[in-house]
């Protein structure tokens, strides 16, 4: 075998050989039993049928690029929301637009914050960018501003908050998010990653529009991966300043959002009923889930989201791999989340009642063997 010596290969910059590799939930359970795949917080409702018809309907025209602007979909956003369309970004995903923002604002030598159990795709944008990662500790599990603010220096150029946070579920109060970016220096690029704000039935929530509109350094980033049920397709948008939006239009690719994705988006923001219907669900599931799952024994992190924490003991046969590997032999597929920093939490998403029901069987069976 040929052995190649590293100095006479090109080099990627230092930031890449920091990164570690990005690993999605699992798919598959191991015993061989129906499956039910809770790893991915995708919505056990699906996508509207709208959207599928939408989707269906670009199939005779294959042989054409995308409209390179995704103005039908960002005139729907605009449309459901009451924003400004020429405001709005589209891309492949809410974690393109992530990356774009990041590559636009972030250079070598520059710092971006985010905190210590926060999206694991800040980090790695950060350090794609050449940036640094500052990542400030939570407190509860949840975004703490004092430390959030105590972090930032003059190398700061993004702070990045997920409200809802994921893996945690948790979530800052609007009053919170404000107090924010009062404390942030104008020249700091706020971003609040809304990917479960649909979910979120909090008066003291807000995803933050209203702040956009009023402020030059503050970004909201979206997705139709969750509620509305067309992760295959990787549809996201960001509401932005004009000056922002000016960037993302120069940095992002020419047709970065497919024709079945621009149409199925457009359908589904605009089926107000079936994401109501999805959001019902939730409400409905998230605190029975909650309280049977303590019920066992364990520790469930309080979530806003279509997704739970579970935190599990130390004790040899009880811990967080014990349960995934039992739930998995047993058709129930969960996030580990060892990742983010917590050993031992899994991460589990608000399934159909059948889902629902086993998992909590499940959990009982698993906290009462020997």
């Amino acid at each position: 075998m040929m052995t190649t010596d590293t100095q006479t290969i090109p080099q990627p910059h230092p930031g890449v050989e920091r990164i570690e590799a990005y690993v999605p939930g699992k798919s598959q359970a191991t015993g061989g039993k129906k499956t039910f795949k809770l790893s991915s917080n995708e919505t056990p409702l699906g996508p509207s049928p709208a959207a599928k018809k939408a989707f269906a309907s670009v199939a005779e025209r294959l042989e054409d690029y995308p409209e390179g602007s995704a103005e039908v979909l960002r005139k729907a956003i605009a449309t459901r929301y009451g924003l400004d369309p020429t405001r709005i970004v589209c891309g492949n995903g809410s974690d393109d637009l992530l990356h774009l923002l990041t590559i636009a604002y972030v250079a070598p030598g520059d710092e971006a914050i985010f905190t210590e159990h926060g999206f694991l795709v800040y980090r790695i944008d950060i350090l794609m960018a050449g940036g640094e990662p500052i990542a400030v500790p939570e407190k509860n599990f949840t975004a703490d501003v004092d430390a959030i603010l105590a972090a930032v220096t003059p190398r700061t150029k993004v702070v990045f908050i997920a409200n809802p946070n994921n893996p945690t579920g948790t979530y800052l109060p609007f009053e919170e998010v404000k107090r924010l970016h009062a404390g942030l220096p104008p020249q700091v690029l706020l971003v609040l990653d809304g990917a479960y704000a649909e979910y979120v039935r909090r008066n003291d929530y807000s995803a933050g529009m209203e702040l956009v509109s009023e402020s030059d350094n503050v970004v909201i980033t979206r997705t139709f991966s969750k509620i509305h049920g067309l992760a295959a397709l990787r549809i996201g948008w960001v509401y932005a300043p004009a000056h922002v939006i000016d960037k993302m239009n120069r940095v992002r690719g020419p047709f970065n959002v497919n024709s079945a994705a621009i149409v199925a988006g457009a359908a589904a923001v605009a089926d107000t009923a079936h994401v109501e219907k999805s959001a019902d669900h939730n409400d409905k599931w998230l605190p029975w889930l909650t309280e049977n799952i303590r019920a066992t024994g364990l520790e469930v992190l309080p979530s806003v989201a279509n997704f739970i924490l579970i935190r599990f003991p130390h004790t040899p046969g009880k811990t967080a791999k014990d349960a995934e590997a039992f739930l998995s032999a047993n058709g129930i597929v969960v996030r580990g989340v060892g990742a983010y920093g917590i050993p031992d939490g899994l991460r589990m998403t608000v399934g159909t009642e059948e889902a629902n029901r086993l998992t909590v069987e499940l959990l009982g069976q698993f906290m009462a063997q020997a």
